[in-house]
């Protein structure tokens, strides 16, 4: 990656809540009115304040025209808990990006993005949020939690991540899935982004973990990113090019047309197997296609919440 990359990287993410507020915006604005209650928890109605209650959601405006103290209650007010689970191994900055525009992110600007933006529909719901990030390691654990300074952190840790420009070589996605499986313990709404590479290709250890997410009641979604042009359908132009795997350091010279049928027949049965392990256990799985928008990661969060709640 040169610098100058490095540098148009560094300043699309310095604002990832302004960012993900725009994403955000911009879904709802394109939908006139959604049929999922509690969406924005939105406004229902006023009531009479009663001493000893809380005043935060007094209507200050209201009370400056009538001189009368009355709160504000919201539809579907939930405590709804959601935890973000990220990889963020080498494959996921995978691929290298020159401009400094959303529409042209790598798997990890992408995901970051996307839970940023979930992050701000889950605060303006007032829903606890956690987050989990493993590479080589399990990297980064916080709990679910509705603070203000909660949420900056998260902000802070997902931009940091994004402009990592020496991620791990290596991960065993199954080991941390684990680990983290055993640190959730309260009914959630569990999110996992990740391109579902992995050093290590054992599918039954892999299939073992996405299992153990499902343990006391939690409903997960597993978020497949990919570039499909490049890592699904294998569009490269037909000149000798070296493809170096990102995480082992192995490469291999070809010319792409001599591969691509296979390369896409063996894609397309992984992915197969994939979806039909996910189904088996219950887990809904989405693939998010890292040149397109956010619209299908959005509206499978509410229609995710809609079930959960």
């Amino acid at each position: 990656m040169n610098l100058q990359s490095e540098l148009n990287k560094a300043s699309l993410f310095q604002n990832l809540e302004l960012l993900a507020n725009q994403v955000v915006e911009g879904f709802i604005s394109g939908i006139h009115k959604s049929p999922f209650h509690g969406f924005s928890a939105e406004f229902a109605e006023h009531k009479i304040y009663n001493n000893g209650e809380s005043t935060k959601h007094i209507d200050w405006k209201l009370f400056a025209k009538t001189d009368k103290l009355y709160t504000k209650r919201y539809e579907e007010e939930t405590n709804l808990r959601c935890h973000m689970i990220l990889d963020a191994s080498a494959s996921m900055y995978y691929p290298e990006v020159e401009n400094s525009g959303i529409d042209a992110l790598n798997k990890i600007g992408f995901g970051v993005l996307a839970i940023a933006a979930l992050m701000n529909i889950l605060k303006r719901q007032r829903d606890a949020i956690g987050l989990s990030v493993y590479s080589d390691a399990y990297n980064f654990y916080s709990s679910e939690k509705g603070s203000e300074r909660h949420h900056q952190m998260l902000l802070a840790k997902l931009s940091e991540i994004s402009q990592e420009t020496k991620p791990a070589q290596q991960t065993e996605t199954y080991t941390y899935l684990h680990q983290i499986a055993e640190k959730i313990k309260r009914r959630s709404l569990i999110f996992l982004f990740t391109d579902m590479f992995q050093t290590t290709t054992d599918d039954e250890k892999l299939f073992d973990a996405l299992r153990h997410l499902k343990y006391n009641k939690h409903e997960v979604v597993l978020f497949h990113l990919l570039d499909k042009e490049k890592e699904q359908q294998f569009n490269f132009e037909n000149t000798p090019k070296r493809y170096v795997d990102v995480e082992t350091g192995e490469h291999i010279d070809l010319y792409a047309e001599n591969i691509k049928e296979v390369y896409e027949k063996s894609v397309r049965s992984y992915f197969k197997t994939i979806k039909m392990k996910c189904a088996q256990y219950k887990i809904r799985y989405v693939e998010a296609d890292v040149r397109g928008d956010f619209s299908k990661i959005l509206n499978t969060y509410m229609v995710e919440r809609h079930k959960f709640i």
